[in-house]
């Protein structure tokens, strides 16, 4: 995607997006759209879920999963001059330095391969012990945390330089079900976004994904989806992992949202029929929009070629600048720079046991929920510095 500098806009088609899901200040923005639709209990006026004070007449008002990210936003010039876009509707960026890439150094990637047969090493010596355990659904820990972490964190720190805010809005306990967008062809991002949730929630939890029935109908890979602790994307088991009290993680976008063509990109799928608010609904568990920024860049997707999918039995083809004409080289990810943030949950415990087969209440969140993120992404992406380089 194009991106947005200080001196403006480069893509015309971004910054007019920018300006319609952005949310300009005082009352009269919002009347028109949320006095015709049912929203969720927290986002109407007066709920007092965050225990703050309401925004004065008058005042600013950013958005509530964006606000406070900390570097000042940059400058987006309208499609014409009959549009204008306040600075402060866009609140404020994340602060710290920008991270190079260590692994494009000689001893960045000699320090990635020494740190991950260390860690295989000291794995393989617990193991002989047999002190581990493998729950119900064939996750392991203990192979998570030994060898599947430490070398996908190579890849998170030095590769992607991921950052991550909003961890603050996960449970310390109990679960609570996040739901994020999808992109990137091969879907990275579940695994980026497992390693985000261990490596910064002050409790260390796990993430528990919900993946597609081709992670689990492939040999090799379905072995692994299971140790780390993914299982099916069906109602049955997001259940039981919710009652368990685990963060569950779903991309209800599919292969709608990661076989999207790059110029798509950063625009949300359509979310399903909302199979994970009715599964939410009936375990009263929050849900948590998950926004990506970097994910849609690693592989950029320019054309699909469909008959050769269908030959191959896949949901698409990819073809990518580098992919099929470098061959296995074509594989390798580009190194964009990742932002993942974890929005402000949704809480759905005020509803009751009926909402989860109320198709109204269904569509509503589930629209609530999407926009959510699209917001969110659109916002992100407006004070966004280098794709790669940043």
């Amino acid at each position: 995607m194009s991106t947005l500098a200080g001196g403006g806009a480069t893509d015309a088609r971004t910054a007019k997006v920018i300006q319609l899901y952005t949310s300009p200040s005082g009352p009269d923005a919002r009347g028109v759209r949320e006095s015709d639709r049912r929203r969720h209990p927290s986002q109407q006026v007066g709920h007092d879920r965050s225990k703050t004070a309401a925004p004065q007449r008058g005042s600013m008002l950013g958005h509530p999963n964006t606000d406070g990210f900390g570097r000042a936003p940059a400058r987006v010039t309208p499609i014409s001059d009959e549009i204008t876009l306040p600075d402060e509707a866009l609140g404020v960026e994340h602060r710290g330095p920008s991270k190079s890439s260590p692994l494009f150094s000689l001893g960045g990637l000699r320090g990635a391969v020494a740190d991950t047969l260390t860690s295989t090493a000291g794995f393989i010596r617990e193991r002989m012990a047999g002190e581990y355990e493998v729950d119900e659904f064939g996750f392991d820990p203990h192979f998570t945390e030994s060898v599947w972490f430490p070398a996908v964190r190579q890849v998170y720190e030095k590769w992607f330089r991921v950052e991550v805010t909003g961890i603050e809005n996960l449970p310390r306990e109990g679960g609570a079900l996040l739901v994020a967008n999808h992109a990137g062809t091969i879907p990275v991002d579940a695994v980026i976004t497992s390693l985000a949730v261990r490596d910064n929630h002050p409790e260390g939890r796990f993430l528990r994904v919900l993946a597609a029935d081709m992670a689990f109908d492939t040999p090799g890979i379905s072995e692994v989806a299971r140790r780390i602790g993914a299982t099916l994307a069906c109602n049955s088991d997001a259940d039981r992992l919710l009652r368990a009290g685990e963060l569950t993680a779903v991309w209800p976008e599919g292969y709608k949202g990661i076989g999207k063509l790059y110029k798509d990109r950063y625009k949300l799928q359509r979310f399903g029929r909302g199979g994970f608010v009715t599964t939410a609904l009936r375990n009263a568990a929050p849900i948590i929009p998950v926004s990506i920024v970097g994910s849609e860049e690693i592989y950029p997707m320019l054309a699909d070629l469909k008959p050769l999918a269908k030959i191959l039995g896949l949901p698409y083809f990819p073809v990518t600048p580098l992919f099929p004409w470098l061959g296995p080289l074509g594989m390798v990810p580009l190194p964009s720079k990742w932002h993942i943030h974890f929005g402000r949950p949704i809480e759905t415990g005020s509803y009751d046991e009926a909402s989860a087969d109320d198709p109204m209440v269904v569509f509503d969140l589930t629209d609530h929920v999407r926009e959510e993120i699209q917001q969110t992404l659109f916002r992100m992406l407006s004070r966004r510095g280098s794709v790669y380089f940043g």
